[in-house]
């Protein structure tokens, strides 16, 4: 890699629509940033988060280390599981 050229990282932005109770939900992370839905959308967008931070874990790696390949298979994995 070029010094001129940034270190390439993944990271997971999570966007939801659905809420409709004015409240405006937000949760940051290391590796992830979650915005807007319902309660129960955004609590949903986190607990897949975490679960693909720990099976990420599990394989000595973070999302900011994953490739955009490891990290659709484990959210694949995450979200045919729950």
């Amino acid at each position: 890699m070029k010094a001129n050229q940034p270190e390439k990282k993944s990271a997971v932005l999570g966007l939801a629509f659905d809420a409709e109770d004015g409240h405006k939900r937000l949760t940051r992370g290391k590796d992830f940033m979650l915005a807007g839905g319902s309660e129960e959308t955004h609590g949903r967008m986190q607990e897949t988060v975490i679960k693909v931070g720990e099976r990420l874990e599990q394989r000595g790696k973070r999302i900011a280390d994953a490739t955009v390949s490891e990290l659709r298979d484990v959210f694949h994995d995450v979200q045919a599981t729950s």
